[in-house]
């Protein structure tokens, strides 16, 4: 069996595994460096499953910061029937991509 977590970032949570890429928000980190998740809330690890509650104790996904993007631009109409009011807006969600480098479980106890 493959090794992989639930982590949880940005509100959201994202199962991964070592050498998934994941676009995730925006992270505060410059490219190239090392970032780490340390809400996990499921790991398997070869078969063994741990299960947190709510997190994972001592359990930590390390990641390395490939890019900074912004999303495609979605457009906002608003509406408002015999006002006369109508808004058009653009908005592009800034996203980062991340590389799952390492996936670190604490030994059994």
């Amino acid at each position: 069996m493959a090794k992989y977590a639930i982590i949880e970032a940005d509100g959201r949570q994202y199962i991964v595994a070592e050498g998934d890429v994941l676009r995730c928000d925006e992270v505060d980190a410059a490219i190239d460096s090392t970032i780490t998740f340390e809400r996990v809330v499921l790991v398997n690890d070869a078969g063994r499953l741990e299960v947190g509650a709510p997190l994972v104790a001592g359990a930590t996904v390390t990641a390395t910061v490939l890019r900074q993007i912004r999303e495609k631009k979605i457009l906002v109409f608003k509406y408002k029937p015999k006002k006369r009011v109508r808004k058009l807006f653009g908005h592009r969600q800034n996203r980062a991509e991340v590389r799952i480098d390492q996936i670190l479980v604490p030994a059994a106890a």
